[in-house]
């Protein structure tokens, strides 16, 4: 097997953790906040108020099921207008409260079904891009799964991106990438190499920041080894005034 269709394999089995497996034994006295104050609660993003040892974070991410029904009540982490508003509604508490950010992604992309586009996905994507490029707290993305489209960058417009190391993140589907291209869905694998979508590929062309490695889909030296990081990275943003913090997210980006 080549070494990205395993990638894509593993990055998009339903055995590996989720968001709420990764708050539950990383962060303390998580507390979930629902609904976008608008239309719904979308349970395909998660987000609420945690500890990280004895600071106070928000934590948001995209969340998959682990069997069908658990996939069906989640939508198959495809997260809908309403999800991603309730995400900004989160950021921006965090922002008033002076609470740093957490992203936890792994979403094929945003739902494109009528009623989602009827309700504004694209506004409501192309608003957190934008809001998240001015919020005056730090933020950190971490890619735990599939990372698609700007269903995922939607919550990754972070002062770090980290990924684990059998993830991918892209621009779409390698699916998608190939019926584009060449009319033919099952070119995925050949899409995949020329998108260069792997941590790696990514880590060498300075889009990503960190990678995290992975032994099996649980292991208690890597999630030892995430909490570190995340105190570590989020301690060094606290001590950035806000203006600076903008000013090197802003530069972060212009640079792609």
């Amino acid at each position: 097997m080549s070494s990205i269709k395993r990638i894509l394999k593993e990055a998009r089995d339903q055995a590996r953790m989720t968001t709420l497996d990764y708050i539950n034994v990383i962060f303390e006295d998580f507390i979930e906040l629902h609904g976008d104050r608008h239309f719904a609660d979308d349970k395909s993003i998660v987000g609420g108020i945690a500890r990280l040892n004895d600071l106070a974070v928000t934590v948001i991410g995209i969340q998959k099921g682990k069997n069908l029904q658990d996939n069906l009540n989640r939508n198959f982490g495809q997260p809908h207008p309403e999800g991603y508003r309730k995400a900004l509604r989160l950021m921006k508490q965090a922002e008033k409260f002076n609470r740093p950010i957490v992203t936890f992604i792994n979403t094929a992309g945003a739902y494109p079904g009528v009623g989602a586009e009827e309700r504004g996905q694209g506004e409501a994507i192309a608003r957190n891009l934008y809001e998240m490029s001015d919020l005056k707290v730090p933020i950190i993305a971490i890619i735990i799964g599939e990372g698609g489209s700007g269903g995922a960058l939607a919550l990754a417009v972070a002062d770090k991106v980290w990924m684990l190391e059998n993830t991918f993140y892209a621009v779409l589907s390698p699916e998608g990438f190939a019926s584009i291209l060449w009319k033919d869905g099952t070119r995925s694998i050949e899409a995949a190499e020329l998108m260069k979508i792997s941590a790696g590929e990514l880590l060498n062309m300075g889009v990503i920041d960190k990678i995290i490695p992975e032994h099996g889909y649980f292991s208690s030296e890597i999630i030892a080894m995430i909490k570190k990081s995340l105190v570590e990275s989020l301690n060094d943003l606290r001590q950035k005034d806000s203006l600076e913090l903008i000013e090197n997210r802003y530069q972060r980006f212009r640079q792609y």
